[in-house]
């Protein structure tokens, strides 16, 4: 059987976490390293929900793309719904394993994974990386299409029935960018490389009108769906290469966002 050593390894160089941002808190940050994992859940975020169900599944590590904790902490008590969900993972002996921003630039991650579920060519980073990856990404369409045309295919790539979307719907779109998650700052990125639409998770208002103005489709899913079915894939990926390793992706964690 794998410790969570072994697994942190293999995510590491699954998503190297020098691709992690400077201000992310990635790799292992609760656990044992040599505890055996018999049980692995994935997850988007570590939440009271999340917490339970891996505890009651018996599971032995967490991998979650949003780390737990996240900000530095001066004390761990049950005063907080950090410190309680954290208390409770440590008296449980369920480690934590966050990706993060590195899943996020990593060549078969999160960002690479939507332009691929869009059907984008010559896939690169936005912001690339001197090791060839990087930050974000942009490709194009074999043919032109409307933005919501290009909408359509995003929700059903992400199997969702909804998102929220700046331009007109039958604005050409020949080259995408991607940036899953909240990832505003990337929008100049895109421009500059004469981006015609681009996939955020959200995204502020302001953000929203700078787009317009540039005359930039934007497709808004919501953070959740933006990154939810990566987690759903890494579980996949990892039950792969852990044979002997109950995975499974968290079933009761849901996007805190309704949709009306």
């Amino acid at each position: 059987m794998p410790t969570v050593a072994t697994i942190a390894a293999f995510l590491e160089e699954l998503a190297p976490l020098r691709l992690a941002e400077e201000w992310d808190n990635v790799g292992l940050l609760v656990g044992n390293h040599g505890r055996t994992v018999k049980k692995l859940m994935t997850c988007l975020t570590v939440t009271p929900a999340s917490a339970s169900e891996a505890i009651d599944g018996g599971a032995d590590l967490i991998v979650t793309h949003h780390p737990m904790p996240f900000l530095a902490l001066k004390r761990v008590t049950d005063d907080t719904t950090v410190g309680r969900v954290l208390l409770e993972l440590i008296a449980a002996h369920v480690a934590v394993y966050s990706p993060h921003t590195a899943f996020d630039s990593a060549r078969e991650g999160v960002n690479e994974r939507l332009a691929k579920g869009l059907g984008l060519h010559g896939i690169m980073p936005l912001l690339p990386q001197p090791e060839g990856q990087g930050t974000g990404r942009w490709g194009w369409v074999a043919d032109e299409i409307a933005l919501g045309e290009l909408a359509q295919r995003l929700k059903q790539f992400l199997a969702i029935e909804r998102l929220q979307t700046v331009g007109e719907p039958s604005q050409p779109i020949r080259t995408v960018a991607i940036g899953c998650g909240a990832a505003d700052e990337l929008l100049d990125a895109a421009r500059q490389n004469g981006c015609d639409a681009m996939v955020l998770g959200e995204a502020r208002f302001h953000t929203c009108l700078e787009a317009e103005a540039a005359g930039i489709g934007l497709l808004l899913p919501g953070h959740f769906a933006s990154e939810r079915f990566a987690v759903e894939g890494l579980a996949e990926c990892l039950g792969k290469q852990f044979a002997d390793v109950a995975v499974w992706s968290s079933r009761r964690e849901r996007d805190p966002i309704r949709w009306g």
